[in-house]
């Protein structure tokens, strides 16, 4: 099987990919905290709208924790968790949900996922994390809904 990107398509991916990384370094002083407001993850909304930034965004999250998180094991998994979630948002818009269910895999996901290996690494309990990491991904949700609704205004 072979896929064939556009030019468009490599150029959106890499700007998003850049932003993600970008905005990770500005907000890591609490993307990294108790809540971890990750506000970057807002852009796994953008698999709604375009769903070629699957891959994308779990390499935008694999960079960024290359600079802030926990390692290789919390590279590779947030670039899993990263996948996973903009796949099912990709999944939200192939159904033709409201992009308010957008909001779900955005805390869901990297809030009950993450934890699973972050517990381990930092020796906390899973449903401390979980509850932390969930709590601090709501601002993140919203954004991401807002973020879609305002695209939608736009064409492309």
């Amino acid at each position: 099987m072979k896929i064939k990107f556009s030019v468009k398509e490599l150029t959106i991916s890499s700007l998003v990919i850049a932003l993600y990384v970008v905005i990770m370094c500005f907000t890591q002083s609490f993307a990294f905290g108790q809540y971890q407001i990750r506000i970057a993850t807002a852009l796994y909304s953008l698999a709604y709208l375009f769903p070629y930034l699957i891959i994308p965004l779990g390499l935008a999250n694999f960079i960024s924790n290359a600079i802030g998180g926990m390692g290789p094991i919390d590279m590779i998994g947030g670039c899993i968790v990263g996948i996973i979630t903009s796949a099912v948002i990709a999944g939200i818009k192939k159904i033709n949900a409201n992009e308010i269910f957008v909001f779900l895999p955005i805390v869901i996901f990297p809030g009950l996922c993450v934890p699973i290996w972050l517990s381990k690494i930092i020796s906390v309990a899973y449903p401390v994390l979980a509850v932390s990491l969930c709590i601090g991904q709501l601002i993140p949700a919203a954004a991401g809904v807002v973020i879609i609704k305002a695209l939608k205004l736009r064409k492309f």
